[in-house]
């Protein structure tokens, strides 16, 4: 097999069983090679494929999910250009025809004759395999079923151009690697350095789940779409009160817009120092990233507020156009204003400029939108929803009754609470 003759796709994660398995093709026959530890490579090249696999909930023919998973992943020239927008112009679609050639060759490798002059059957086992029903550890149901459908789809392909439009519309409609195929990504600092880890398992939240705050959602919706598209957007900052939905507000809006190429980077204050490494690792990509910091605020001791404002506006290399910053707070001024501070601003010209330094922060977003606590009618109008959209069958003024005894108990009148009511009421109906 040729996989040495690799141009673009030279460099794959989890390379070593595809380097294994075509030694294996290349030498089963071979009589200098002791046949005992050929058998012994298969198997274990069989393993590893069959942990992997699992691992992924992938299903059907292991052998070609493995492939895929490797096409699906690896961020080269021509992969992080397809993303997105498709097949791109220009000569390195010959380079990927080759690639794509000897990738074709290993879909369509028969593993028979392997199988029986080795006397084994495990790669058989694996050529049409059932899982256990669950998506994996590692990617949820979504991202799984694309690749076990890409896989099938590529299994099919008579020839190398047909195999190289399959993966090209799945880069166009999925994107590639872990920035492609995840909603949602964390931030980790090892010793390695800075990386972006995908979170697998996120709040399918909806905006019409989110009772009441309708303008307050157009206006978010306005700037995200306009972001999307590619027009001119704003930094956006939600504050109010807490557990009125700002958070699950921007998690419905990755959700709305993911399919058209949104992805969001949860941050938080301590690792504020690190986004600049965050924004050179993304800003190249044709995705739209939201970079997401909820309950943000900062007491007047702390600075880390000065690497946000660095980054929002005011460093040598501006903000790339694919990237934006949304915030959530309970305080509409970021960082707490103490009472020495209004003292000082009276006092004395040079000690006022460092109150408005801190104070400038949230002139640094664009758009600003509040979430109030609702009032009393809107508060039963969300628990009358909820309880509607949950199958709770009470007396409406019982049910109301109830829910006004709750929230005097738990925080007052909010979303949040009225969700914890109805959860409570979902707990009784299951109790024995």
């Amino acid at each position: 097999m040729r996989i040495h003759e690799l141009i673009i796709y030279k460099n794959l994660e989890q390379e070593q069983i595809l380097n294994d398995m075509t030694f294996l093709m290349e030498n089963y026959d071979n009589e200098y090679y002791n046949k005992e530890d050929l058998k012994s490579l298969l198997f274990e090249c069989t393993g590893s494929i069959l942990e992997l696999c699992v691992d992924h909930g992938f299903e059907g023919n292991l052998w070609h999910d493995y492939l895929t998973f490797l096409l699906a992943n690896d961020e080269n020239a021509y992969s992080t250009s397809c993303e997105i927008v498709g097949e791109t112009a220009g000569s390195i679609n010959k380079v990927a025809r080759h690639d794509f050639a000897i990738f074709k060759e290993l879909f369509d490798y028969d593993f028979t004759a392997m199988e029986a002059d080795l006397g084994v059957d495990c790669v058989s086992m694996i050529l049409d395999y059932t899982g256990s029903g669950t998506h994996g550890s590692v990617f949820n149901s979504r991202i799984r079923d694309r690749i076990c459908a890409l896989a099938k789809s590529l299994g099919q392909t008579k020839d190398a151009e047909e195999f190289k439009a399959s993966v090209t519309q799945f880069y166009k409609e999925f994107g590639v690697g872990k920035l492609g195929l995840h909603k949602a990504f964390r931030v980790v600092h090892d010793e390695e350095g800075v990386h972006i880890a995908p979170i697998t398992k996120i709040a399918h939240v909806q905006l019409d789940e989110l009772v009441g705050y309708e303008s307050a959602k157009k206006k978010l919706v306005d700037n995200t779409e306009a972001f999307v598209k590619g027009r001119r957007a704003n930094n956006c900052l939600l504050f109010g009160d807490a557990g009125t939905g700002k958070s699950s507000s921007i998690k419905a809006i990755l959700n709305k817009y993911y399919d058209q190429g949104l992805r969001m980077i949860e941050v938080y204050k301590h690792q504020f120092q690190d986004l600049n490494d965050v924004i050179a690792q993304i800003k190249n990509r044709n995705y739209k990233f939201i970079i997401y910091m909820d309950d943000l605020s900062f007491e007047e001791f702390e600075i880390e507020y000065k690497y946000l404002k660095a980054v929002i506006e005011g460093g040598l290399e501006r903000k790339p156009d694919n990237v934006l910053i949304y915030a959530t707070s309970n305080r509409r001024h970021l960082i707490r204003e103490s009472f020495r501070d209004k003292e000082e601003r009276d006092e004395e010209l040079h000690t006022n400029d460092t109150v408005q330094e801190k104070l400038s922060l949230v002139a640094r977003f664009g758009v600003t939108i509040y979430f109030g606590k609702p009032a009393k009618k809107e508060f039963q109008e969300i628990v009358r929803q909820l309880a509607k959209r949950n199958g709770i069958e009470m007396d409406e003024e019982q049910l109301l009754l109830e829910a006004n005894r709750w929230e005097l108990n738990h925080g007052g009148m909010s979303g949040r609470t009225a969700q914890q009511f109805i959860d409570y009421l979902l707990g009784m109906e299951t109790q024995p």
